[in-house]
């Protein structure tokens, strides 16, 4: 029998909870040791999962014998942990996004092949069994060649106290933070992407930050993916995929998964929908075969780097992006009409 993993959990706000939830019903591998700069937040988690307490990552790594770490903090801080943890010769699960930029992501990278430690990042939707049995779908070729990909990531939250909306911390706003996620699955069917192009909504919560933009990308063969994002909307979608092929279309949804092909009037069940702990438990077992040996990462450390890539993409054209005016001739017809009606009398 392999001996237990020991875990350590960096950062024990809402994303860590999930974390505890998954290894709940886990053999194999446990939390052994949690980290956060807040020592009442640490001693809290602490006293729920019967795991050690700590407020710097230097002390738990001189004090524990960790196998692997998980880091759950804001993205800002994600280099500093997981270098410091890789060049020890610990295992790295790191929440996305992975880094806010493409060089901070390169060196994360860089230190995990130097050690040889395994290193991913998470992103949940990757491991939702019915977002792969959709790919399997995709892959049989029943229904034709894809031709586009719609996903949707939407809700109303308050984000105005959140880390989440500080750029400082987070790298920008909904665009990184539910654009990670999005961008992992379009690259999962769609495989590299080539170009991307990003509009931006009118900002409903008065952040400093973008809270609603709509994405878009275009994979290496042509094939167009569209993501919705907003922190400020919801649209109320039974789905968060939607793919539609030359010869029939998948759904994958938050409660039930379906397809059809064009030629059938019957649509096909073929998942539960969205299990958010049982991801996250998928997640786990996967990363701990790496770091086992046993198996390979699903989300490979270039997985991860792309991301980053077409991230930091998509913020470039938003900062550059101009819209074309529109002439609005009716105006022009409207002052003509009214002149020549004042000649008349």
């Amino acid at each position: 029998m392999a001996r237990v993993l020991r875990f350590g959990i960096i950062g024990t706000g809402g994303v860590a909870r999930s974390y505890e939830a998954a290894f709940a019903g886990l053999d194999g591998m446990r939390l052994v040791a949690a980290c956060d700069l807040d020592r009442d937040a640490a001693l809290t988690f602490s006293e729920r999962t019967g795991c050690a307490a700590y407020t710097s990552v230097e002390e738990l790594a001189a004090s524990e014998r960790l196998d692997a770490a998980i880091v759950c903090t804001p993205p800002m801080t994600h280099e500093t942990i997981a270098v410091y943890l890789l060049n020890r010769g610990i295992a790295v699960l790191c929440e996305k996004p992975l880094a806010i930029s493409v060089p901070s992501a390169m060196r994360m990278i860089a230190a995990a092949a130097l050690s040889g430690a395994a290193f991913t990042m998470a992103s949940k939707f990757r491991y939702v069994s019915d977002v792969r049995r959709a790919r399997e779908i995709v892959r049989s070729g029943d229904v034709g060649d894809i031709v586009l990909i719609e996903n949707a990531f939407t809700s109303r939250v308050d984000m105005s106290t959140r880390w989440n909306c500080d750029a400082k911390l987070s790298g920008g706003g909904v665009l990184i933070d539910n654009g990670t996620h999005a961008v992992d699955i379009l690259r999962y069917f769609l495989g590299a992407l080539t170009d991307v192009q990003v509009f931006e909504a009118k900002r409903i919560q008065g952040l400093a930050v973008e809270d609603t933009v709509r994405l878009f990308v275009r994979s290496r063969d042509g094939v167009i993916g569209t993501s919705d994002l907003s922190w400020s909307i919801d649209k109320e979608l039974d789905t968060f995929l939607r793919i539609y092929g030359s010869r029939g279309t998948i759904l994958v949804g938050w409660k039930e998964s379906r397809y059809r092909l064009s030629d059938e009037s019957e649509w096909r069940i073929f998942g539960t929908g969205y299990d958010k702990v049982a991801a996250f438990r998928s997640q786990i077992v996967n990363f701990a075969e790496a770091v086992r040996e046993t198996g390979e990462l699903a989300i490979t450390a270039l997985d991860a780097l792309a991301s980053v890539e077409v991230i930091s993409a998509a913020y470039a054209v938003l900062e550059r992006n101009r819209w074309e005016s529109i002439r609005n001739a009716i105006e022009d017809v409207i002052q003509f009409q009214a002149a020549t009606r004042l000649e008349a009398l």
